[in-house]
Parts: C-alpha cells; sequence; structure tokens
C-alpha cells in the first residue's frame, strides 16, 4: 500500500486527536487527584475540571532520529507551558514517538517496494518487446504463430506482497490440421437459420433464411441455382430427399413445404489458396455491423419455384424444423405448439401426432438407417420417439441439460448427440439413457449441431460467432479460423457435414446472411488428437 503524503498526515492527525482524547481522560484523573480541592466543593472541582479542559497540550516533533529523540533534554520539555504531570507528559510524548516512528517504517518500506516494482517492470516491457519483434523464415511471424511471452526463473523477492504482476500468455498453435475457407454463399436478405447438403446427384447446398426463401447454391462455384419463394413466413430449416430431387423446407406460416427441383451444376472454378490457415486460437474482433454487402439480388437472376408439390399442413404454431423418414415416404415436424407430427409424403395426411412436451419443440432429426425420431424442446428435455413397430410407437424422455436443447442427432450407431443454451453438449447411448456418456462445456450456447458420421466428429455453432469441432468422446479438435476477413460475423446458427465432397466437407450459416463452406482436413485432425 502506497501512502500518498496528505493522505499521512491525515491519519497522523487523526491518530494524534483519539490518542490525544484517550490520554488526556486518563491524565485527567491523575491531575484531580494531585490538585488541591476543598472538600465538600463542588463548584471548585468544576472549575479545576474546565481549567484542565482548557489547556491545550504543546508537543515538540521532530524528525530526527530515534537516538537524537532518547537524548533530548529533559529541561526544554518541563520549560513548556503545561500543567501536565512531567510522567504524564513524558508518556504522552513516547508514545506518540512510537507513532512516528511506525510511520517512518512504513515510508521507507514503500520507497523500497516502488523501486523493486519499477526494477521489475523494466526487464518485462523489454521482454515483450523483444516477443513482438521475432520473425519466421522469410520475415514472416505467422509460421511462429502467436506471440508466446516467456518469463526467466528470476525470483522477484519482496515484490509478490506488494503487486500482482498480470501476464497474458497466449497458446501457440501447434496443430497440423488445416481448416481452409473455400467459399462462401452470400445472396439471403435475411440470416440463414439451417443449411442442409443434398444427399443425391447433383450435389447441392440448400440454405433456408429468414427473408421467407430457400435457395439452391453450387457449391463449386458459389452460384445461386434455385429460388423457392413458397412460403410466406421465415423458412427455418431445409433437408433433401435421400433419394430424389425433393426438398422439404419448414416455415413460420404453419406448414412444411415439398417441392421438386431440377438444376445443372454450372462449370466449376478454380479455388485460391489466400484463405488457408491453421485450426487454432487465432481471432480477431470485428464488428457486428461488418456483413456481407448485398448489392444487388443474386437470387433474381435463378429460376424461381413458387408453388409447392405438397404442404402438409396441421400446426397451430410455427413449424421450427422437419425431416425425411429413412426410405423417404414420410416426413417429421416439429413445432411452437408442443407437437412434432409425422405424415404421409404421398398423401400429405397425419399418420402420427406425438404429444408430451411442455413447451415450444426446437428441432426434430431422424436416424439414418432406422425408424427413429428425436425431437428437442424448450422444456429442458429431448425425445426418442420409435416407429419401428408399425403398431405402436414408444417414447424415451432424455433428461440432462438445465436450458432449452436446441437440437439433438443421431450418430451411426447407439448414440445421440444433444446441444442446449446451457452452453454444453451430451453424448447419450440409445441403451442407457439415464446418464450421458461425456459432456462438452462450452462458452456459449449451441445452435443446430451436426455429426460427421464416418469420422464421429461433431461440429458446434455459437452464438459467440465460433464453430468448434469435438470428437464423440470430449476432446476438441479444432476452433474454425475467423477474423476480420473471414468466418461468422454474427452468431451460427447451423452446421452441416458432406463427408464425400472433394471441395468442401463441411458448411455452416448465420444470421450474417451468408453460409461458408470449409475443407476439413479430418486425417490430420484426428492424428492430432
Amino acid at each position: 500500500i502506497f501512502l500518498h503524503s496528505s493522505l499521512e498526515s491525515e491519519i497522523k492527525s487523526l491518530l494524534f486527536l483519539l490518542l490525544f482524547s484517550l490520554l488526556q481522560e486518563r491524565a485527567g484523573h491523575h491531575l484531580l487527584e494531585v490538585m488541591p480541592t476543598e472538600s465538600g466543593s463542588c463548584s471548585t472541582a468544576r472549575q479545576a475540571k474546565q481549567k484542565r479542559k482548557s489547556h491545550s497540550l504543546s508537543i515538540r516533533r521532530t524528525n530526527s532520529s530515534e537516538q537524537e529523540r532518547a537524548g533530548l533534554p529533559r529541561e526544554m520539555l518541563e520549560g513548556q507551558d503545561s500543567k501536565l504531570p512531567s510522567s504524564v507528559r513524558s508518556t504522552l510524548l513516547e508514545l506518540f514517538g512510537q507513532i512516528e516512528r511506525e510511520f517512518e517504517n512504513l515510508y521507507i518500506e514503500n520507497l523500497e517496494c516502488k523501486k523493486r516494482l519499477a526494477a521489475c517492470n523494466r526487464p518485462l516491457s523489454s521482454s515483450w518487446e523483444d516477443t513482438r519483434g521475432l520473425r519466421g523464415p522469410g520475415g514472416s511471424s505467422e509460421a511462429l504463430g502467436r506471440p508466446s511471452l516467456l518469463l526467466c526463473d528470476t525470483q522477484l523477492e519482496g515484490c509478490c506482497h506488494c503487486a500482482s504482476v498480470i501476464v497474458s500468455s497466449f497458446k501457440t498453435t501447434t496443430s497440423r490440421a488445416v481448416c481452409q475457407l473455400v467459399k462462401e454463399y452470400i445472396g439471403h436478405r435475411d440470416g440463414i437459420w439451417d443449411v442442409s447438403v443434398a444427399r443425391t446427384q447433383p450435389v447441392v447446398l440448400g440454405t433456408a433464411s429468414a427473408d421467407h426463401t430457400a435457395l439452391l447454391w453450387s457449391i463449386e462455384t458459389g452460384r445461386c441455382l434455385v429460388k423457392y419463394s413458397g412460403h410466406v413466413g421465415s423458412v427455418n430449416s431445409i433437408k433433401f430427399h435421400p433419394s430424389e430431387q425433393l426438398a422439404l423446407t419448414a416455415s413460420g406460416d404453419q406448414t412444411a413445404h415439398i417441392w421438386r427441383y431440377a438444376v445443372q451444376l454450372p462449370t466449376p472454378q478454380p479455388v485460391a489458396d489466400s484463405t488457408q490457415q491453421i485450426c487454432g486460437e487465432d481471432e480477431v474482433e470485428c464488428s457486428d455491423k461488418d456483413e456481407p454487402d448485398v448489392d444487388a439480388d443474386v437470387s433474381s437472376d435463378c429460376p424461381t419455384i413458387r408453388l409447392p408439390l405438397t404442404s402438409l399442413k396441421s400446426h397451430q404454431g410455427v413449424v421450427i424444423a422437419a425431416d425425411w423418414l429413412v426410405g423417404g415416404k414420410q416426413a417429421v415436424t416439429a413445432s411452437w405448439d408442443r407437437t412434432a407430427n409425422l405424415f404421409d409424403v404421398e398423401t400429405a395426411e397425419l399418420v402420427h401426432s406425438l404429444t408430451g412436451h411442455d413447451q415450444e419443440l426446437t428441432h426434430c432429426c431422424t436416424h439414418p438407417t432406422q425408424r427413429l425420431v428425436v425431437t428437442s424442446s424448450r422444456d429442458t428435455t429431448f425425445r426418442l420417439w420409435d416407429f419401428r413397430d408399425p403398431s405402436i410407437h414408444s417414447v424415451n424422455v432424455f433428461q440432462g441439460h438445465t436450458d432449452t436443447v436446441t437440437s439433438a442427432v443421431f450418430t451411426v450407431g447407439d448414440n445421440v448427440v444433444s446441444g442446449s443454451d446451457d452452453r454444453t453438449v451430451k453424448v447419450w447411448d440409445l441403451r442407457n439413457m439415464r446418464s450421458p456418456i461425456a459432456t462438452i462445456r462450452t462458452d456459449s450456447a449451441i445452435n443446430r449441431i451436426n455429426v460427421c458420421v464416418g469420422q464421429k466428429i461433431i461440429a458446434l455453432p455459437h452464438d459467440n460467432r465460433q464453430v468448434r469441432l469435438f470428437d464423440m468422446s470430449g476432446v476438441r479438435l479444432a476452433r474454425l479460423p475467423r477474423s476480420s476477413r473471414q468466418g461468422h460475423r454474427r452468431m451460427v446458427c447451423c452446421s452441416a457435414w458432406s463427408e464425400d465432397h472433394p471441395l468442401c466437407n463441411l458448411f455452416t450459416c448465420g444470421f450474417d446472411r451468408q453460409a461458408i463452406g470449409w475443407s476439413i482436413n479430418i486425417p490430420a485432425l484426428l492424428q492430432e488428437k
């Protein structure tokens, strides 16, 4: 603690007054004993007491050393104008001398601490400047990753109790796995809720947006191929038929639409490697206002589909998601009316209404090889619906999150992966639903997750604009690069893997009105694990 000179004087004055009042009271009792008083005379005692209070104590303060104060002539003290007895005055002077010596010792100690702290800061500043000046081969600092501040094993004696020096240490990137931003798909007029990849040839990218449209894109060129404008509300999800050129979209207009598309892929253009970056901890903050500029409506030149092939109607609220059951003959929808409905695609008839959730549904997903459906909800649970037996369907409730379950998806095996606004992802075994087999804790809410089927890598889109990759055991593999020049600039809403595509094997979309195609070197990623 460093005392300012004015603060030190003020503290001294307060202590002097406090000690003076205490000692004066004690000295007053002694004076009453030694002063002559008339027996039975109250007025004389009162006069003596008032006279005692009226005297002021004059203390000669000195800045000399302790030896000089010890040798101070007694005659000088006795010659001062005071009615206090010499013993009382000596006690007072001794006490005040002790106070002054304590202040002097504290002052000297603080001066020493200031000198040591200044000596500590000088090498610290020089070390930081030296580190910032490091360059790799060819004069590039990128080869070294982020600067790492290295401190020598120097003992800073006596400084630990005086000040705490906080040093920011940047983790050096060591991952050999390359995560490359390949293509940006820009054309929507509002945020993109969902992204999906076609499972049949030709392989196209589909996006669902709050601008009431769904767009199909050429993955290689980034051009818009088809625009669907049959909804009158926000398009909240898009899924492709497993074997035909059909798309299923869910909307805020309380319907789900099935529509057929026919596209011809343009000739792909060479992809530049200028955006290649190493997966790691790099991040440059950028403003939310730095969004892609859409000067012209890029979807105005592509064919537009305005009417659906089939409209699925039965919900009384927003249809937030929809998906195809295995085989593509049935579809399931999830709604804010707290129900999920199973439809026959050919007749558009309602087959089952799945009830049980206490609050709005947020997502639905189907198993890739079995007649299983999982629905998630704001009631902090997700439910597994089993339609393998045509005569009866069973329900299992999974409880483990503390906030909205934003999505729950299947893996190829017997696992379900759930993401939540409670900033966790949990991996569950369908054969034992009492507790998760793995829990991933993050620093931001998680939106619609997706699992790489072959390698079992989970892609986590976050509210904080990040996209992280984890394995099924909860080990973090990478964070996709994001800077002021690339990556998402607002919350990332969804992720989708496309393992067999030669150009991009991961796609993400967000409320910055763009979808991004990434190339993830999965073998190198798993090798780093």
